[in-house]
C-alpha cells in the first residue's frame, strides 16, 4: 500500500516552476543564466500600495481576518466590479483568497464530482487541468490554433460541451500566449454557453489591464448579463499591480457559490494575510496611474521580442494582444540537432537545449498542453530581453 495519496498520483509539480528553480541552480553555479520563464512584473509593488501595508502592521492590523477576506476589501472588490464592468456584487458575493490559484482552486473544490468534465482552451496555464484533476472532476483540453491567434473557436466550445460538462474556464488575455478576445470573439463563445444553461464559467481575469494596441478587455458576464448567475469572475493583484509576493486573489458571483468556496477555505488556509488584504484594499482603491506608463514599458518590450524572434528561421511568433507573455512556435526546428549533438525531438527538448547550452530559460509548450512552442516572459529588463533574443537568434542559428 503506499503511503502517498492515489489522488498526488494524477497531478504534477508546475513546470513553470521547475524550469525557474532549473534556471536559478544553474546560475548559482555561476552561469550567466537569463530567466524568461517566471510570469513576474519586474517592478516594484508601487509606494502607495506598501505604504498601507506599513499603516496596516502601526496600526495593529495583523490578527486572524473573517476566512475569505476583510470587509474592506470586498467593498474594493465590488467598487472595482461597477467601475471597470458595470457588474453589481455585494460583499456577500465576494470572496478573497491567497492568490488568484487558491480561488480558483477552491471554486472546483467546491463543486466537482467524479465524472464532472471541464473545458480548457489549450495552450492554458498550466494549473487549470491538474487543479481540475486534484477536485476530483475530469480537464477536456481542446486545442487552439496558431492561425486563429490560440483563441478558441465558437464551434470548438459547442463540440467540447457534454451532458457532464460542469465549468468552462476562461482567461483573457491569456496566459501563456497573450492572446486577448475581442468584445464580437466572446459575445460567439458566450452565445454558445447560453444554449448550455448548465455549463458555469470560471473567468481568469488576473491579465485585465495589461492590454496593448488599443485593445478593449471584457470579462464574460460584461458581455452577456444573461450568465451573471453562473459566472465566477476570478481576478487579483498579482501583475498589474505587482505584488505577486503578497498574495491576494479575489473572486465574484453567485452567494450560494461563494458560500461553498468559503467553507472550503474556512478548512484549509483560513484567512488570506491581513497586512496583503490591507496593501491590496489600497490597490484597488487607489491611483492606477501607475498602469499605463507601466503598460508602455511592457508593450516596447513585447515588440522587441516579437521582432527579434520573429527574425529566427523556423520561428512564427504571433503578436499577443496582453498580458506579457509571447508564445512562438517551433515546428520549423523540429528533428534539427543541437551544437552539442542532442536532437531536438520536442518543445521540452528545445528549451533544455537552450537553459543548458546557451543559457536562456523558457518554458515548453508542451507545459501549457500545446506543441511544439515555447513561452516567453518579457516582464524583465529591455537589456536582458535583447540579449536573451540575441543568444535565442544564435543558438537557432548553429542548429543543423
Amino acid at each position: 500500500m503506499s503511503f502517498l495519496s492515489e489522488t498526488l498520483s494524477r497531478v504534477k509539480p508546475s513546470p513553470t516552476i521547475a524550469m525557474t528553480a532549473k534556471a536559478a541552480e544553474l546560475k548559482a553555479a555561476g552561469r550567466d543564466v537569463i530567466g524568461l520563464s517566471a510570469g513576474e512584473p519586474d517592478f516594484d509593488t508601487p509606494q502607495n500600495i506598501k505604504d498601507a501595508a506599513v499603516a496596516a502592521i502601526a496600526a495593529g492590523k495583523t490578527k486572524y481576518t473573517a476566512p475569505d477576506g476583510i470587509p474592506e476589501l470586498k467593498q474594493a472588490v465590488c467598487a472595482k466590479m461597477k467601475r471597470d464592468h458595470g457588474l453589481e456584487y455585494t460583499p456577500a458575493q465576494v470572496s478573497v483568497g491567497t492568490g488568484g490559484k487558491q480561488t480558483l482552486y477552491n471554486a472546483l473544490m467546491a463543486t466537482l464530482n467524479p465524472g464532472d468534465e471541464v473545458v480548457i482552451p489549450a495552450p492554458y496555464w498550466v494549473s487549470y487541468p491538474d487543479m481540475v484533476l486534484l477536485a476530483g472532476g475530469t480537464p477536456v483540453v481542446v486545442e487552439t490554433a496558431l492561425e486563429n491567434k490560440f483563441k478558441l473557436t465558437a464551434d470548438q466550445l459547442e463540440a467540447a460541451i457534454t451532458p457532464k460538462t460542469k465549468w468552462f474556464i476562461f482567461n483573457s488575455p491569456s496566459n501563456p500566449t497573450g492572446a486577448g478576445y475581442s468584445r464580437d470573439e466572446l459575445k460567439a463563445l458566450t452565445g454558445v454557453l447560453l444554449r448550455h444553461p448548465h455549463v458555469w464559467v470560471m473567468t481568469d481575469d488576473m491579465y485585465e489591464h495589461l492590454a496593448y494596441d488599443g485593445f478593449e478587455f471584457c470579462t464574460p458576464a460584461q458581455v452577456e448579463p444573461e450568465l451573471y448567475e453562473r459566472t465566477l469572475t476570478c481576478n487579483g493583484v498579482s501583475k498589474a499591480y505587482a505584488m505577486t509576493g503578497w498574495r491576494i486573489g479575489y473572486a465574484a458571483g453567485p452567494e450560494k457559490l461563494i458560500a461553498a468556496m468559503r467553507k472550503v477555505q474556512s478548512q484549509s488556509t483560513s484567512n488570506p494575510c491581513s497586512v496583503s488584504q490591507w496593501a491590496a484594499v489600497e490597490a484597488l482603491n487607489g491611483t492606477q496611474a501607475f498602469l499605463a506608463p507601466n503598460n508602455e514599458t511592457f508593450k516596447r518590450r513585447r515588440d522587441l521580442v516579437v521582432s527579434m524572434l520573429s527574425e529566427i528561421e523556423g520561428i512564427s511568433c504571433p503578436v499577443p494582444e496582453g498580458a506579457f507573455y509571447v508564445y512562438p512556435s517551433i515546428a520549423g526546428l523540429i528533428g534539427k540537432t543541437t551544437p552539442a549533438g542532442k536532437r531536438i525531438e520536442t518543445d521540452e527538448d528545445f528549451a533544455i537545449a537552450l537553459l543548458e547550452e546557451a543559457d536562456v530559460a523558457v518554458v515548453f509548450g508542451a507545459a501549457f498542453g500545446l506543441s511544439p512552442n515555447f513561452r516567453v516572459s518579457y516582464a524583465t529588463s529591455d537589456a536582458a530581453l535583447e540579449e536573451a533574443c540575441r543568444r535565442i537568434q544564435a543558438f537557432c542559428a548553429a542548429l543543423t
